[in-house]
């Protein structure tokens, strides 16, 4: 109950394409999408059909959550990939700067190699 009234509250921060767009498309056809919707309007007999509408409303929410973990596990991919390349930056520009270096003191050397 907590979970779904946050939900309501939350639902007016959303973005507008949030509110418009849904997150994931169904991939059913119209005939199946009409089958589940008479499931889901039949009053359930047995107990765990019972529980488990009682948390049809909780579906938003992990639609929302498991996005939030992907997007996050793809930030913190594009993070590790950022991290190797500076890396590999560094290394070259501190390569760049040792040529640098050693240019200058053999520009100051009257006697060349």
């Amino acid at each position: 109950r907590r979970i779904l009234r946050l939900a309501e509250m939350c639902r007016r921060l959303e973005k507008e394409e949030e509110k418009v767009l849904p997150f994931y498309p169904s991939s059913l056809a119209e005939w199946e999408q009409q089958k589940v919707q008479r499931v889901l309007e039949e009053i359930p007999n047995e107990p765990l059909a019972q529980a488990i509408r009682d948390y049809v409303g909780l579906e938003r929410f992990w639609q929302r959550f498991n996005k939030a973990k992907l997007e996050e596990k793809a930030l913190e991919r594009a993070r590790e990939a950022l991290a190797i390349r500076n890396q590999d930056l560094r290394r070259l520009l501190q390569q760049y700067l040792a040529g640098v270096a050693t240019n200058q003191k053999v520009a100051k050397d009257p006697y060349p190699i």
